[in-house]
This record gives structure tokens, sequence and C-alpha cells, in this order.
């Protein structure tokens, strides 16, 4: 049980010029006295691709924390665009908001940012060297990621120094009244249909099903099928067959080759729906994690 829960988190100067500074309104609920601060922090992610270009763009100590709702502002400076790649300041990228006892990390937000210019014409043909005073952000405060970690409290004196060894997996499953169980509720609703979309597409289709009925419908006995009548010399009488019975042959047979090549299309469809899904949640997994 985590002695100090977040409340909520409001972005005061949402969108606001590149520049400006970032201002937090934070509400939280502490359990019971702590001995030490609270360290809340604020981290730009300059590049999804490489965490060298993350960028701390302040930190602050709360305490002595007392016991109860408490609410405080939070300020922090933009990041210097000198240490960000040109191709990198503009498009979507992620603040990370986290805080700490006694160094140990137990809740992390995670914003989603949209940079771009003030106006249709730059965005439209934005110059090679981003003009920085004319970009402007957008922070997506409506739908925060919340991480939760289990960690070492005061009161925790059975728990083992090194408690946790290691930042254990992110715990989405939050309660009702924390910040973020809307955001939980609806990412497990969407798994949930991904799920039944994926169990959907493994079922057989018509094909097994047709496999099936002329099985049912074959002529077979103790002996197996039924054989053709052989002449004297052995073979088999073919001439008896009337053109009609062979032009309806053919017909059937075009009519179940066309059926495969419709489902092989419907297959290649959907591999490459799921490729391309895949691929977008790969490229995010590093920055909001």
């Amino acid at each position: 049980m985590s002695v100090v829960s977040l409340l909520g988190v409001k972005v005061l100067n949402n969108p606001a010029k590149f520049t400006d500074k970032y201002e937090f309104e934070i509400t939280f609920e502490c359990l019971e006295a702590l001995e030490k601060d609270l360290e809340w922090k604020l981290t730009y992610v300059g590049s999804a691709t490489s965490d060298q270009y993350d960028q701390e763009l302040d930190s602050l100590l709360v305490g002595p924390v007392p016991v109860g709702v408490n609410k405080f502002l939070f300020e922090a400076d933009a990041p210097k665009t000198t240490r960000i790649p040109d191709a990198e300041v503009l498009g979507v990228t992620v603040i990370l908001l986290t805080c700490a006892y006694d160094g140990r990390e137990f809740v992390r937000v995670g914003y989603y940012v949209n940079n771009e210019y003030d106006s249709e014409e730059l965005n439209a043909e934005p110059p090679a060297k981003p003009i920085i005073e004319r970009v402007r952000r957008n922070v997506l405060a409506e739908k925060p990621r919340v991480t939760r970690f289990a960690i070492k409290w005061d009161s925790d004196a059975s728990a083992p120094p090194e408690f946790p060894p290691e930042q254990p997996e992110a715990d989405l499953v939050a309660d009702g009244e924390e910040y973020g169980a809307e955001e939980a509720e609806e990412e497990a609703a969407v798994e949930a249909a991904v799920e039944a979309a994926e169990k959907s597409a493994t079922q057989p289709g018509e094909d097994a099903q047709m496999a099936g009925v002329e099985q049912e419908n074959g002529n077979t006995g103790e002996n197996g099928p039924e054989e053709e009548e052989l002449s004297e010399d052995g073979s088999v009488d073919i001439e008896g067959e009337s053109e009609d019975e062979l032009d309806e042959e053919e017909e059937v047979g075009g009519e179940a080759e066309a059926e495969v090549e419709a489902g092989e299309a419907d297959a290649m469809e959907l591999d490459d729906s799921e490729k391309q899904t895949d691929a977008a949640a790969a490229n995010l997994v590093r920055v909001v994690s």
C-alpha cells in the first residue's frame, strides 16, 4: 500500500509558447507522517529513439509533508533547444512528471506534447532550421499515462534494506479515486477488444467447414470410396461422361479457386494491419514506460 497517493495534476499554462515555463498544480494525499521530503521532477524527452537527449527541466523537494490532502504549484523551465536535434523539435514528444521518496520513485505521469508552428504556412513548409520563437506546445493533459511502483516507506520496518531490489513493473490497475484510473480502464477495454479480435481471426473459416461437409457427403463404406467400373483391360471408362458434366466440374473448380484467392487476400490484409499496429506500439514503448 502506498503512503502517498497522487490525486490530480492540472496543467495551468496550456497551450503555450515552446519557451514558456511549465506550470503544474499537483494534489496528493499522505496517509502518515514522513521523515523525509518528497522529490518531484519534470523530464523532457528530446527524442523517441535515444535517452541521451532527455533533459531534467527542474526538481523540487516538498516537506515536511503533513498527513492529509496537500496541494502545491510546481514550475519548471522550458527545455534547452541546443540539446534537442533539429529534426526532433517539431512533432509529438513526451514529458515525465515523477515523484520519489528517499531516492525511490513511486509514481510517474507521462504526457504527450505536440509542438508545431503558430501558422499554417510554416507547418506546411517548415524551414530546415526551426524557428523556436514561432513554435507552440500543447500538452495533452486529458490523457495522462500514470505508472506506480511499490517502494519501502518509513512504516515498512520488516522490509529488507534493499526493498525493492529493482523497480517492479508498472501497476496499471489503479484505484478508483487515484489519478489516471479512468485512463487505465480505457486501456484495459482496448486490450480486451484486441484480444477478442485476435481470437475471432483464428476461428476456422468456411474452407474448414466445407471440408467437413465433403467428408460427410463422400461415398465411404467399409472398403473405402466406391470404385469406378473397370473395363476388361483394367482401364476406367471415362468416355461415358457427358460434356455438360465436364463443364459443370470446371465451373465448380473455378469458384473454389476464386474463394481461396479471396481468403488469401483477406489474410494478407489482416497481417499487414497487425504489423502496422505492432510497429506503432513499439515506437512509443520507451517514452511512456
